[in-house]
C-alpha cells in the first residue's frame, strides 16, 4: 500500500502548538485569564483560544489593563469584539490606582502611564484570583522576552526571575505553584511578527484600523513619530504635521509610535514586515528606550 504523506505547514504547526498550550492550561489551572489589549498579538491569541475550545466558549475571561491613554480605535474594537463574541471582559484601570494613591502619575512632556500598568496588572490578577495569565508576548520582540519560557513562573509579588524558570524539554510544561504565586503563559512565544501577519491573512482576522495606512497628525520625538492625541503633551519647540502612517504595535498612546507607510492591506503589510530588520518594539516603543535593560527591569517588577 502506498504511503500517504502528511505534513503541517509552518503556520499550521504554530497554530497546533498554541492550541495545545491553551488546552494544557485549561486542564492544569483553576482560574486562568487572558490579557487582551486589542493589539494584533492579543487578537490572534484570542482567535486561537476560541479555536482551541470550539464549539464551546472559551473557559476564562479577558482582562484589559487600561492605562486610560488608549487609541480610540482600539477601545472601539475591543468593545465590538466583546459584544460580538459574548466573552466576559474585566478591566483593570490604572486611573483607579492613581485615584487611590497606589501609584503616582508622571507629568510633563515625555510622561507616560505605561510603567504604571504593572500595579494595575498585579491588582487585577490578585482580585480575580488568577493562577495563570495568558499574554501575547513573543520571543522575537525584545531580548528580555527572548529569555522567557512558555510557562513563566512568577512569585507571590508577581516578579520574574530568569534564574528561577523551569526547563521545557520536549514541550513539557510545569505549572506547579504555591498559593499566591502564578504562571504567565505565552502561547505565541515561537511566533514572529511576520508569522502573525501571515496568520491574520490566512484566517481573515479583523484588526483595529490603525494597523493600516491612514492620515494622522504626528509629532516627531526621539527618532519616532508619536500620534498627536489629547494625551500627548507637546514640548517647547515641537511641531506636529500630517503623515501617512500605520502602527506596528499598540499600547499607551503617549509612548507608542507609528511608522511612515502606505501599506493599506494585509498583503501590503506582509511585504513591508518581510523587508524590515527592526522589531516593532524596537522601532516604535519609547518605553523600551529607558535603558538597555528597560523591559527586563519591568518584568522583574511584575510586568508581563
Amino acid at each position: 500500500m502506498p504511503q500517504i504523506g502528511y505534513e503541517l505547514s509552518h503556520l499550521s504547526a504554530l497554530e497546533a502548538e498554541s492550541v495545545h498550550i491553551f488546552r494544557e492550561v485549561a486542564a492544569t489551572f483553576e482560574r486562568p485569564g487572558l490579557l487582551f489589549s486589542g493589539g494584533k498579538d492579543s487578537v490572534v491569541m484570542f482567535h486561537l483560544a476560541r479555536k482551541a475550545f470550539w464549539p464551546a466558549p472559551i473557559p476564562f475571561p479577558l482582562m484589559h489593563v487600561d492605562t486610560g491613554h488608549n487609541f480610540d480605535e482600539v477601545i472601539e474594537y475591543r468593545d465590538r469584539v466583546v459584544a460580538e463574541t459574548g466573552v466576559r471582559l474585566i478591566v483593570s484601570s490604572v486611573q483607579d490606582d492613581i485615584d487611590a494613591g497606589r501609584v503616582v502619575e508622571q507629568t510633563g512632556p515625555g510622561a507616560s502611564r505605561n510603567r504604571l500598568q504593572t500595579a494595575a496588572l498585579l491588582r487585577g490578577i490578585t482580585e480575580n484570583r488568577f493562577d495563570a495569565v495568558f499574554g501575547g508576548a513573543r520571543r522575537d520582540e525584545e531580548k528580555a522576552r527572548a529569555k522567557e519560557r512558555v510557562f513563566s513562573f512568577r512569585d507571590r509579588f508577581g516578579a520574574w526571575d530568569p534564574r528561577a524558570q523551569r526547563p521545557e524539554l520536549w514541550n513539557l510544561y510545569n505549572g506547579r505553584h504555591a498559593k499566591g504565586e502564578h504562571i504567565r503563559v505565552f502561547p505565541l512565544s515561537n511566533w514572529t511578527e511576520l508569522d502573525i501577519w501571515q496568520y491574520i491573512e490566512a484566517e481573515s482576522i479583523d484588526l483595529p484600523s490603525i494597523y493600516y495606512a491612514h492620515q494622522r497628525e504626528v509629532v516627531p520625538r526621539d527618532g519616532m513619530l508619536l500620534a498627536k492625541t489629547r494625551f500627548l503633551e507637546i514640548a517647547d519647540g515641537e511641531q506636529s504635521h500630517t503623515e501617512t502612517v500605520r502602527f506596528r504595535t499598540v499600547g499607551d498612546a503617549t509612548c507608542t509610535g507609528c511608522v511612515e507607510s502606505t501599506a493599506a492591506t494585509v498583503a501590503e503589510v506582509i511585504d513591508e514586515v518581510a523587508a524590515t530588520r527592526l522589531t516593532e518594539r524596537g522601532a516604535t516603543r519609547a518605553d523600551d528606550r529607558i535603558s538597555e535593560s528597560g523591559m527586563e527591569d519591568r518584568k522583574k517588577e511584575g510586568y508581563f
